[in-house]
Parts: structure tokens; sequence; C-alpha cells
């Protein structure tokens, strides 16, 4: 297959649109996972299940616990000398909260995710379940819950950590389980939030992928450290379809080659792939042979018309159906009796699978069933004549008599 060099790429993202002809093309990022919303399909994998640092990628889980267990984004809370404890030492981000500060919950929360304050992180963990070791618990409770195999969490801030690790498909796990929370995805499309005590104003860290014209990225979090390299989680829309991307360990050079990752795998999409119908209605699926009915055959048709988003070059006429099931139809099955399923394959990958049910009563044929059995039948009669011709010659003995 065609391969794609980065300088190539790297140059084609900051001069024109992208147009890239294979899924195997270099990317600066050491894993990937992009996947379809719509249709709860991956498109895109790269390395997604290797074990790796994630930076502030972590933050998505710190949110959506923090979320979880917050009764009223609004209540104020006071931040303690605790809340920045070793942060300068790490040269770890922050908000720019002050000790003794009154905020709100949700300024912590913007705080944490437009920004990536390591402060924000470090207050919620204490306000919220009291000290680290409870909020880490929660944290890796959630990993459970979620069946992350492959993660571990040590602090709710990405600090590098050989015990604090994940994966970029339980990155996307996570991510994906929180958007489905309004006020999260409310929270991380925002591209700039003011606190409530007007004191600071933060703005989104996903400004370079405005700077690169990706504006059908709706929101996001950014993640760096030495370990981890850059790292980028985003959702975006377009061909009224959402998309999540999670890319970890790109090189980091400032901060743009993860955001070049995302804007080259999005446009490889945008340009490659379609909606395209597999089937509709009038398809036939599959044909098959009865046994005493009216009907040679049967034909089962689709119930209902399968649009996918798929390359651009689909086309019907490659599909392949592979059905496995019941291989005759008789008399003896019952109306709306499952019979199988059909697999419907295209390029050797499965795309979806259809049920096939005997929607009627099957109408059993005399006439099929007779000519099928003539020697039978042909046999019976032969008797049947033969004791009516007995009978009848047993009579005429009785009148001579």
């Amino acid at each position: 297959m065609r391969r794609i060099s980065i300088w190539t790429i790297v140059l084609l993202s900051l001069l024109l649109p992208i147009n890239i002809y294979s899924l195997d093309f270099d990317i600066h990022s050491k894993h990937a996972i992009l996947y379809n919303t719509k249709e709860d399909k991956v498109m895109y994998e790269k390395a997604s299940t290797e074990k790796t640092s994630i930076a502030s990628l972590t933050k998505i889980t710190t949110a959506i616990v923090a979320l979880e267990n917050i009764k009223d984004l609004d209540q104020k809370v006071t931040l303690t000398l605790n809340d920045f404890k070793g942060l300068r030492e790490a040269n770890a981000a922050v908000a720019g909260f002050r000790v003794g500060q009154k905020i709100t919950y949700r300024d912590l929360l913007y705080g944490l995710m437009l920004p990536s304050g390591a402060d924000a992180a470090q207050a919620l963990e204490r306000n919220v379940a009291g000290s680290n070791e409870a909020f880490i618990k929660l944290m890796n409770d959630k990993a459970k819950e979620l069946k992350l195999e492959n993660t571990h969490y040590t602090n709710p801030t990405g600090l590098d950590d050989p015990n604090h690790y994940s994966t970029a498909k339980d990155v996307f796990t996570v991510f994906k389980y929180a958007l489905k929370n309004e006020e999260f995805k409310k929270i991380i499309s925002e591209q700039r939030y003011a606190t409530s005590d007007g004191s600071l104003t933060f703005r989104s860290t996903l400004s370079k992928a405005n700077d690169l014209s990706i504006d059908y990225i709706k929101g996001g979090k950014t993640g760096t450290t030495g370990d981890a390299g850059l790292c980028l989680a985003t959702f975006a829309n377009y061909d009224n379809t959402d998309f999540i991307l999670v890319t970890t360990g790109a090189e980091n050079n400032g901060g743009r080659y993860s955001f070049l990752d995302h804007k080259n795998i999005y446009e490889y999409v945008r340009a490659n792939y379609d909606y395209k119908e597999v089937t509709n209605t009038k398809d036939v699926l599959v044909t098959l042979p009865t046994k005493y009915l009216k009907e040679d055959t049967i034909d089962f048709k689709s119930p209902e018309k399968i649009v996918l988003y798929l390359d651009k070059d689909f086309n019907k006429k490659d599909l392949d159906y592979k059905y496995s099931g019941t291989k005759i139809i008789t008399h003896k099955l019952k109306e709306n009796t499952k019979l199988g399923k059909v697999d419907i394959i295209y390029d050797n990958t499965k795309l979806a699978t259809v049920d096939i049910i005997l929607k009627d009563k099957p109408k059993f044929s005399v006439k099929k069933y007779l000519l099928d059995h003539k020697l039978i039948v042909g046999g019976i009669l032969l008797l049947l004549l033969l004791i009516i011709f007995s009978r009848k010659k047993h009579k005429k003995i009785k009148i001579k008599i």
C-alpha cells in the first residue's frame, strides 16, 4: 500500500487540504484511535492498547468523577495551600487560582479542562473526596466500572509516575462515557470562560485547532509531559456524524504535531468516506429452497434500508452475503420463525448482520407431496384396488351358491 512520509503530511497540512488515499499513512503520534459515534464503529487504530503515559488526558477522568460526585456546581469552596502543593516543583500547568480564593465547583471544572489547571485538579480532589487517596480510589473505581484493563491512576493531574498509565483505547472509552454527561460536554466545548468572581478568564488549549482551520473539532483536551509526549483527545462533527479521536505519544514540537495528526486523520476520512447504501428493501439477501410447499424457493429481502459510512469507492456489486441457518423451508415451520442470519461482507469486512425471519406460515402443497411419494401412493392405490377387486369377487361367489 502507498505510504506518505511525515514531512509530506506536515507540508500538506500547512499549505493545502489533505487528500490521503490510504489508511497506511504516517502520523507523529505513537498511539491513536478514531471512532464513529453514529455507527458505534472504530475506523482507525494504531497501537491503541499499548500502555503509555497520558499526561493531562487524565483530567477527563478527574472531571467526570468530580461531576458525578458534586451535588451543586455553584457551591463555593475556599482554596488552601494544599491545593497548590508540589505544582511549581513539577512545572505543572495551572489555571491561576490563588490561596484563599473563594470560587465555585463550576469554576474549578472550567479551570481544569480549558487551561488544564493542575491547581484545579488538586482543589477538586480535596473538596470532592477529602483527600488524594480517596479521590484516586474514585478514579480507579471508575476505571474498573468502565472495564479499563490497562489503566491505573495515582494522581488527578496526569503528572508522570511509573504507576500512572493508560492506553489510547482506554482514554477513548472514558472520553466517550464522559461525553454523555451534558455538563462535561459543555465545558470542553467552550473556548473561553470567566470565573464567577470575575478574577480569571480561561481560554481553551485547543486554540491550535483554530490556527489550523480545524473548525469541525467541537471540543477536547490536550496533554503533555516528558514521558507522555503530546497527547490529544477531540470530538468532531461533519457529514452529520460525530467522531472521537484520541492520540498519544507525539514528539513535542511546541504542541503542533498532535493537532496535525488530528487534522490529517479527520481530513482523510472527510476526503475518502461518505454514506453509501448497502442494502434496500428490494435487495434479496438469500434464497432458500422449500419442501412440499407451493413455492419452489422463497426470497428473503433486506428488512430495511442499510446506509453506512464507507469508502467512496464502495460498490454494492462487490458485496458478499454469507447465510447460516435453516437450509430448507418446510410446512412444519411457524410464522415469524427466525431461520438464521446473513452477514453482509465487503472487502473481507463484515458490515452488518441481518436476521432472516419467516414472516408467513408456509403453505403445504398436497400435489408436490404426492408427486414426491408416487411409489408409495401408487402402492397404496394398487393395494386398495386389490382389496376392492377381492371383495367383488367374493360377493359373486356367494350369489352362485
